[in-house]
């Protein structure tokens, strides 16, 4: 009997170390000129890739982080926060800008925080009976809580209704409060409590946060779960891997280690969709790269990073969340044949550099518990110089540097033509990828690029010059490339189109 356990044993100790070998060995001998594509808007919302996801939102135009304006109609004068908060909230400016800019917070759909330059929140004080307006808190709570109530007229012309449930007046240019019941008010210009609401339409934010807790709790799911299920379905994965790509770069949030009961607002389910994604690249013999999109207190404020409200808040008191998510991830999937790497942040910016080098140490050796064979990605600074992390990571083993290029977001592409755009590649992108590449250092990975230019009235053959000189240039380097995106309603920034429609062959 003991030599049948004995025997038994032997024979799934061998079958499991042969297991992990032949993984090793797969993700080893894979040919690291990845040709890959990013799965966009899939797990990570980006709404300017499908506006037609927040059409059911009420009051879309008033989601988490949008900024907006306050005039008083009846003083012409616009609400400010003094000093941009830690005092008196005041009307008494003729223009608006930082300090007289509120961003909304969203409490449900007409119920809202303000906050302002400093990161407070406006609220009623109780100061000898009189309720004033403050801006002094740094958590919201009832008493900064405003709904705002819009004339069916002019939806731009509102009245702000405080927690005492009266109306907020701006009674002259140093008083603005909550005293008097303006509830019969006829929304004339004379009276105090109408105020003339401006929305900076271009910081409208339409993220993961913005969509969850847009439709609320009761909408949500549905909402996400069915995009989830339709937006890439394994017919996609076939399809890329029939058109010549070989992996996909997955944009994840920092939530979906919570599965199945994310904090709110974000909803369940995610995670099962990302299960999926591995089953349908092994199947069609692609690999993944699991990426951490949107961390903790986003590490650049933008709507990837599934920011509240545009600011950049990552830093040192968020590292362990953070390394919890790289672990929980490199945990779950390091038996995977399909994966290839796990890249620990996308596109911080704004944040200090030696928190970031310490949380992409940890986040390293978080890895490297579960598995030697998956290559870590650590994200260039977008904000420092594509050479910054080279020294840091030559401590490392199997390390990629990531950089991503695109000729847009800079006023120096604005005036560009076609010829002078693909000699930027050629030339600037090429020198760049040249310096990054050397001998004893780190494999270098376009983790994003796209076809899209600020190029005025191209042509087919134009855009199949510009993809073309991309990915010679961009073949150069160690690892690879993925496009931005696999989808969008964008057709040059959707590879899927570009591909169908004869724009490009990988």
């Amino acid at each position: 009997m003991c030599n049948q356990l004995f025997y038994v044993n032997l024979f799934f100790i061998l079958y499991f170390s042969l297991f992990h070998n032949v993984f090793a060995a797969q993700t080893k001998n894979f040919n690291l000129q990845l040709k890959a594509v990013n799965l966009g808007n899939w797990l990570v919302t980006e709404g300017w890739m499908k506006p037609s996801l927040f059409d059911g939102i009420t009051n879309n135009d008033l989601l988490d982080g949008t900024q907006v304006h306050f005039m008083s109609t009846k003083l012409q004068m616009y609400l400010c926060a003094e000093h941009g908060g830690g005092t008196i909230v005041v009307a008494n400016r003729t223009k608006a800008a930082g300090w007289e800019t509120f961003r909304l917070w969203r409490v449900n759909e007409t119920f809202f925080n303000l906050r302002v330059s400093n990161k407070q929140f406006v609220g009623l004080e109780d100061e000898g009976g009189k309720n004033k307006l403050v801006a002094g808190l740094d958590s919201p709570g009832k008493k900064e809580t405003f709904e705002i109530v819009r004339n069916n007229d002019d939806r731009n012309r509102v009245r702000i209704r405080a927690a005492n449930g009266l109306f907020l007046q701006a009674i002259s240019e140093s008083v603005v409060n909550a005293e008097e019941d303006y509830e019969e008010s006829s929304w004339e210009d004379n009276d105090p409590s109408v105020f003339k609401m401006s929305v900076l339409s271009d910081t409208v934010l339409k993220g993961e946060y913005q969509i969850t807790n847009g439709y609320g709790p009761q909408k949500a799911p549905k909402i996400m779960r069915d995009h989830w299920k339709t937006y890439i379905t394994e017919d996609d994965f076939r399809f890329m891997s029939e058109n010549g790509l070989n992996a996909v770069r997955i944009p994840v949030g920092w939530w979906i280690t919570k599965d199945p009961t994310p904090p709110n607002p974000f909803v369940g389910g995610s995670l099962k969709t990302l299960d999926n994604a591995f089953t349908w690249a092994q199947k069609y013999g692609m690999k993944v790269i699991v990426d951490l999109h949107a961390a903790p207190a986003s590490q650049n404020g933008r709507v990837h990073s599934a920011s509240r409200d545009g600011y950049t808040e990552w830093g040192d008191p968020f590292i362990p969340d953070t390394v919890a998510t790289i672990d929980f991830l490199a945990q779950r999937y390091a038996d995977s044949p399909s994966l290839i790497a796990i890249e620990l942040m996308n596109e911080p910016q704004g944040v200090n550099l030696e928190s970031l080098k310490r949380y992409y140490q940890e986040g390293y050796d978080a890895v490297r518990k579960h598995t030697s064979s998956a290559y870590v990605i650590m994200s260039n600074p977008l904000d420092r110089d594509s050479k910054v992390l080279l020294p840091f990571v030559r401590a490392f083993d199997k390390v990629v540097i990531d950089v991503h290029y695109y000729n847009l977001f800079s006023d120096k592409f604005s005036n560009m033509n076609v010829k002078q755009n693909i000699d930027y590649i050629k030339d600037h992108r090429a020198s760049d990828l040249s310096s990054l590449t050397t001998s004893n250092g780190p494999p270098i990975f376009v983790g994003e690029w796209s076809g899209e230019w600020k190029v005025q009235s191209a042509s087919k053959i134009d855009y199949q010059k510009f993809m073309q000189v991309q990915m010679e240039v961009y073949s150069r380097d160690t690892f690879g490339w993925a496009y931005w995106a696999y989808k969008c309603d964008s057709n040059y920034w959707s590879l899927k189109w570009m591909l169908d429609n004869n724009y490009v062959k990988l």
